[in-house]
């Protein structure tokens, strides 16, 4: 997939129609072209051949280099661009005031001027319209209605409706341009420079230029340009930009810090871990542009329903301009028809098109604000139907940053025994090959794993360890590794008794809800290793929060039943299920789907719970952007691993649902409204023109709402 930005893309009805075209061509996979963000992004060998088409379809249209952001130079030519139609429209209201006072025989003529002047865009968009066969565009249309208006000698009507049509439509492309703006403003993490070091020299060069390996300073101020890890300097960094967390993170040696977020008041020397294009900021860039590719049904359909409803409106004007004349005694056929003309001024979808696109886009980018994305419009609709979210249990609900709590090697005291080489061995702490000791020989043989328990277990050893030559993680189990030739296991008691291995029956019991890995070597059992999870502080208000709303939360662990339960009932969730490997747990979760009534989401850390965030009608993954797990299977990712997001996800679901909604059902109930007084005499082309563009303004604006949404959701 690429994503292009787009220019001169001013019609939404132009957006779905070549959409449509580049998705029957033979060379393109898939495409999406999304009004609300001006971007394409399309799956194709032959980008050439879609430019021609698309420049074929329509000729204004232009397709930029590829990546987001706001081309430059673009907000100066159009600002530019802004103060030139501002004049014109001042001209052609003055020429149209003048027309008033200048008699009978000057006067429709300079209303003709007004009318070919203001309408020049219009009109030739309208005989593009016309040799492409499309007769049923909001151009054409306006130009049937006018033109009529015009036959029938209503001059002035004729010359105002299609002068505050122009006003409108340069109302309506400046709230579209400031919705762009704005969310693309929410997103402006890309740092305009990187000073890298270079042959004892300090370069200021962009940041897509640095490579790997490199050396970066950052000023305080200046914003973080790549991911990377702090060689020297200590600060306090601002993320909130990155992750919506409101509160600095402190940065020392060794600390990670991210592209994007803002540095504090120390100096920084920061040595590059990612290339710009693999950055945080970039990776997150590139997803909200490509979540606009994702429509949700509404926008589907309201596509679908501009196509049948432009031409019924067509229908219903031409039997009101036909039928009432033929029917009735003493109806005058121009009063008819200029009530006709008037249902087409009304006809236009526009409002419905653009609007419901750019609320959904605004909420993606709110959400991204707050360190929640959300990969598509789709999946907007379905967080607003959540009645159950599901947790896993360990990175999660808990930190997932296991304390070592207690070793317990076995065979201390016991006699010595022979190893199946022949090699005399005296238990783990014996000078044999349990010589390094059992922590150590656990944190050697998960060296290859990126669990968490096996992260805590190479922490606590505190060394630097190779990956094990020979590896292989069973999910939910353990892992099985050679370490200096020799077979290790490491899991859980009932993954060592199915290898084989003969685990103690009278082992001493762990401290209360703790976890424990269990060692073998060779088919020898070595011993046990307690390790003790927090759970995070944020978990219990998260929740609250949820079950206050009504929502059901249920709790899935691979952890030991009783010690879910324990974790469970300090979180106050009343289903906790324990016990489960990755696949009980997507049956579990399929048994729930069955129960609820709404959409069910599943939260997990996006390491081993790849099969139940797939499941899911929503999978939210904790872990952040660094994951690609999390990235690539979850629909939506938490980026600071706070819980709390989760309620906040699904409040500002809801009500990007209610003003998209509101949109809907606005414009259609002033669009009948208007139109029932269309036919009944009451409304004129004065009224039909804001019923048209005036409603698209109005639902634009309310659009913006989405972005303005409080820090809370």
């Amino acid at each position: 997939m690429t994503t292009y930005q787009v220019k001169n893309l001013d019609c939404a009805e132009c957006a779905a129609r070549i959409e449509k075209r580049i998705n029957s061509m033979t060379t393109v996979r898939y495409a999406s072209l999304s009004f609300a963000s001006a971007s394409l992004t399309i799956d194709t060998d032959d980008m050439e051949a879609v430019r021609e088409e698309i420049r074929r379809l329509e000729p204004e249209v232009e397709i930029s280099a590829p990546g987001g952001g706001i081309p430059e130079g673009e907000e100066a030519r159009e600002r530019t661009r802004n103060r030139r139609e501002v004049l014109a429209i001042l001209l052609f209201a003055a020429l149209y005031g003048t027309a008033f006072g200048a008699g009978r025989a000057l006067g429709p003529a300079l209303f003709i001027a007004v009318w070919l002047a203001a309408g020049f865009r219009v009109l030739r968009a309208a005989a593009g319209s016309l040799r492409h066969g499309r007769v049923f565009d909001e151009n054409f249309l306006m130009t049937v209605a006018t033109a009529g208006a015009l036959t029938i000698g209503a001059f002035s009507e004729a010359a105002g409706v299609m002068l505050f049509y122009r006003f409108g439509e340069f109302l309506e492309e400046l709230s579209l341009a400031r919705s762009r703006r704005s969310i693309k403003a929410l997103l402006a993490l890309k740092a305009d420079y990187a000073e890298v070091l270079r042959e004892g020299k300090t370069l200021r060069v962009d940041p897509e230029e640095v490579r790997a390996g490199e050396t970066v300073l950052v000023r305080p101020g200046a914003r973080i340009p790549l991911d990377g890890v702090v060689l020297e300097g200590s600060s306090w960094v601002d993320t909130a930009a990155v992750t919506g967390e409101p509160v600095p993170r402190e940065a020392a040696p060794g600390s990670q810090v991210l592209g994007g977020t803002v540095n504090g008041l120390g100096l920084l020397s920061v040595r590059v871990v990612r290339e710009y294009g693999e950055s945080t900021a970039a990776r997150i860039l590139r997803l909200v542009e490509e979540a606009s590719a994702r429509k949700s049904r509404t926008e589907r359909f309201m596509t679908r329903f501009a196509g049948y409803y432009t031409p019924a409106v067509l229908a219903v004007a031409l039997l009101t301009a036909v039928l009432p004349p033929l029917l009735l005694p003493g109806q005058a056929f121009r009063d008819w028809l200029y009530r006709a003309l008037t249902i087409l001024v009304i006809s236009c979808p526009c409002a419905l098109v653009v609007s419901i696109p750019l609320g959904y886009f605004g909420g993606i980018g709110a959400a991204a604000r707050r360190g929640i994305l959300i990969k598509g419009s789709n999946f907007i609709d379905v967080l607003a139907r959540v009645d159950t979210v599901v947790f896993d249990k360990t990175g999660t609900l808990t930190r997932g940053n296991f304390a070592v709590l207690g070793v317990h090697p076995a065979g201390e005291g016991e006699r010595e025994r022979e190893a199946p080489d022949g090699t005399p061995a005296s238990g783990p702490r014996g000078n044999g090959w349990f010589a390094p000791g059992l922590l150590e020989l656990a944190a050697r043989a998960d060296a290859g794993s990126n669990h968490p328990i096996a992260r805590s277990l190479r922490a606590a050893h505190g060394q630097e360890l190779s990956p094990p030559s020979v590896f292989r993680e069973v999910p939910g189990m353990g892992i099985r590794a050679e370490v200096e030739g020799r077979l290790v296991l490491a899991g859980s008691a009932e993954f060592l008794r199915q290898e084989g291995v003969s685990v103690p029956e009278d082992l001493p019991a762990p401290p209360a809800g703790s976890g424990e890995v269990h060692i073998a070597a060779d088919g020898f059992y070595a011993g046990r290793i307690d390790l003790g999870d927090q759970v995070r502080p944020e978990s219990a208000r998260a929740v609250e929060a949820l079950t206050g709303r009504g929502i059901r939360v249920v709790m899935l662990s691979g952890d030991e039943e009783g010690r879910a339960r324990e974790v469970g009932r300090s979180l106050g969730i009343d289903d906790a299920r324990g016990g489960l490997f990755p696949e009980d747990k997507a049956l579990h979760l399929a048994e729930i789907r069955k129960e609820s009534a709404g959409a069910v989401a599943f939260v997990g850390d996006g390491i081993n719970d790849a099969p139940v965030l797939a499941g899911a009608d929503a999978g939210i993954a904790m872990g952040g952007i660094g994951q690609d797990a999390a990235v690539e299977t979850a629909d939506i990712v938490i980026l600071d691993d706070d819980p709390r997001k989760i309620p906040d996800a699904l409040t500002l679901a809801g009500r990007t649902r209610v003003i998209v909604l509101q949109n809907i059902l606005f414009a259609l109930a002033v669009k009948a409204l208007f139109m029932a007084g269309g036919i009944a005499g009451l409304a004129g082309m004065w009224e039909a023109v804001f019923a048209d563009v005036g409603v698209a303004v109005l639902a634009v604006l309310n659009s913006m709402r989405t972005m303005r949404m409080p820090g809370k959701a």
